[in-house]
Parts: structure tokens; sequence; C-alpha cells
């Protein structure tokens, strides 16, 4: 069954499975219709349409027909199409304007959910799409109404922070999985782990949502003999892996066609054994070992306390977030009934001290409430 999030600077309700159009582009029209429609029927209500082609924005606009007001999705000021359809990216404002424009007859709407600054990588991408006026152009759609709300997409938490520092956004996409987050990845899982991590948390700080793209390490993770684990993980294991970190509103992997649709879909009836994902912590590196996860692998506690989610508060706490915070006072069990038996220490797949951990925890929010 789909669970949804709250957009936190919107009243927008997002399913925690979306779905990306990426690969439909090689799908025949009515299967890439039926495809979408098979996702909204099953509770998604969420799309990113950065399409591999152009031939999935027709579809994509009939398939939707009648829902429009149930539908969010992103579009991204950046993507382009060549006259063959083949996807190509470019930091030309008039081709920018001439695709958008294409892209919301084809779509048959009059307004897009996300306006998405395309693929944000590096310094010189943020100054370009500053000077050649693209930035200028989404914030004055916004303005109009035509963009309800600015997102941007990237693979590079420092670009992202200096984003997050100057322009109002409600949503980032970012690629996230257990590699990229454990330094295990390819050349696109940008920064340490403690670097990721703390992006994370400004997010949730700062009501910033996220969604999520790679959430499969480019289906690296799904097989045994690329997975830089050693070992298979599940797509229901790196769907909820994604879920459980902060901000995360969506997780949007991609679909080639309704049998890539129906395999995805098995998320939404998954047992709670197949979304543990607890056997990634046998693999974590050094350097991500002691950070805690908020996987709750460590459960169920003597104490009743909800050990990952007093962690993540914690977490967001220091990261600024007083909503977190006041979250934390509201728990009917805190960090204080901690009956230092060890259990979650012994638990812990990714060697975290919890038992000092929760000590430190009770100490900082005893320490916060006296101030």
């Amino acid at each position: 069954m789909m669970e949804y999030r709250k957009l936190p600077k919107g009243s927008e309700r997002i399913g925690v499975l979306g779905v990306g159009t990426g690969g439909l582009h090689a799908a025949s029209p009515d299967e890439i219709e039926r495809t979408i429609c098979a996702a909204l029927d099953a509770g998604v209500n969420f799309f990113d349409l950065c399409a591999g082609g152009s031939r999935v924005y027709e579809p994509f606009g009939r398939a939707i027909a009648g829902r429009r007001e149930q539908v969010f999705f992103q579009l991204h000021f950046g993507a382009v199409y060549t006259k063959s359809g083949e996807y190509g990216w470019s930091r030309n404002l008039d081709e920018i304007r001439h695709t958008f424009a294409w892209e919301m007859s084809c779509l048959n709407t009059d307004y897009v959910d996300f306006g998405f600054l395309h693929c944000v990588d590096e310094e010189n991408d943020f100054e370009e799409i500053k000077k050649k006026g693209i930035l200028d152009y989404v914030l004055s759609l916004r303005e109009k109404g035509i963009v309800r709300h600015i997102g941007f997409s990237s693979h590079t938490p420092s670009v992202a922070n200096r984003i997050l520092d100057s322009v109002p956004v409600d949503l980032m996409m970012f690629s996230i999985n257990p590699a990229y987050d454990m330094e295990q990845g390819d050349d696109l899982g940008i920064g340490t782990a403690g670097e990721r991590a703390a992006l994370f948390r400004r997010c949730e700080a700062m009501g910033v949502g996220i969604s999520v793209m790679k959430p499969f390490h480019g289906g690296q993770l799904l097989d045994a003999a690329t997975s830089p684990f050693g070992c298979a993980l599940t797509r229901e294991q790196c769907i909820r892996y994604c879920l459980d970190r902060p901000a995360v509103l969506t997780v949007v992997p991609g679909v080639r066609n309704l049998q890539d649709w129906h395999a995805l879909s098995h998320y939404l009836t998954a047992s709670r054994e197949e979304l543990d994902y607890s056997a990634i912590g046998r693999f974590t590196p050094r350097s991500a070992e002691g950070h805690c996860v908020y996987c709750n692998h460590c459960q169920p506690c003597p104490a009743g306390i909800d050990i990952g989610l007093v962690n993540k508060y914690y977490d967001l706490a220091l990261a600024g977030d007083d909503m977190a915070a006041d979250h934390y006072t509201k728990l009917s069990v805190k960090a204080d009934a901690c009956l230092h038996c060890g259990h979650c220490d012994r638990r812990c797949p990714f060697k975290v001290a919890q038992s000092a951990r929760i000590e430190e925890i009770c100490k900082y929010f005893q320490t916060r409430s006296r101030q």
C-alpha cells in the first residue's frame, strides 16, 4: 500500500514510490501510456520527466488526462531534445524556453509542479545558470504560478549546498543509494559519507524535500557480480534504505516498460523482512562505521525506545532543526528510559556504540530543555 509524505513547503502529499521515465522512450506509445496508467492505479502520483527521449511526453499526457490535479511531476530546465527525439542538455535560454513550451503542449497542462534546474553538478554549472538567465526565467515562471515549486538536480554535496544558500528551492533531486553513501560507488557518488549525511540533514532542517535518483546504483546493486558489497540487494531493500534518509519524500527509479513497473511495484506489498537492508552492515567501510543510519535493526529495544527515530531527531537538532527537537519532546519514550543493557550495541550492523550515543542524546535534550 502506498505511503504518502507531505512536501514541507506546500500542501502536496507525495507517494514514497515514484516513477522515472528516462528509460521509457524505447517502449511503444501504447505501452508507455499503459505503464503510466498502471502506476497511477497503484497510487503513484510523482513522476520525473527528464526523459531519455521526447517520445514519452504525449503518451504521458494522455495517461494523466482527467487526473492532472492528482499528479505531480518534475520538468528539467536544461534537458532538451534533438529533432530525432534524443535527449541532450543545454544552457541556451532560447532553446530551454522552446523546449518548455513544447513540453507543456504535449502534456496538455498550463502549469508544472516542480521546475528543476537541471544537472547542477559543478560550480561552473551554477554560475552558468545564473549568468545566462535560466535561474531568473524559472523564478519568473514561479511568480506567474506556471511553476509551482522550484527544485534542482545534482550529484555534488558542495554544489547542492551553494544552491541551498541562495535559491528558494522546495525540492532537491539527489543520487542516493547504499553504495554512494558508504563511499563504494562510481564517479557520481560524490562526497564523503559525512558530507552526504550532513547535506540530507540540512535539507530536512530547511524544509527542503528530496526526490531520489539512482537508488539501485544503475542496477549494479541488484547483481552480486557488480554490487560493490559483493552481494545482491533487492529493489525493496534499496528503496527502503533511501526512504530512511533524512528529508527524503520519494524514490524515483526508472522503468523501461510495463514489466519493469510490475517488478518495482512489489515494494508496495513487501513484508518487513523483505525491506530489511541491514545486510549491508557486513560490508560497511571503516569510513562509514559508527554512523547511525536509522535502520532500527537494533529493535526491539527492551525499554521501548525508537532508537532510529531518537538518533534522527538528535542529528537534525544538532543541524539547527528546532522542529525536530520539539518532536523529540513529544515522544512517549525518550532516551532517558535506556536500561544500558547493551542490546542495541550487539545488534547494530554499522558498529555504532548506541548505548553511549543514547546517553549523549539524553544529556543533550536535558540540557536543551533547561535553556
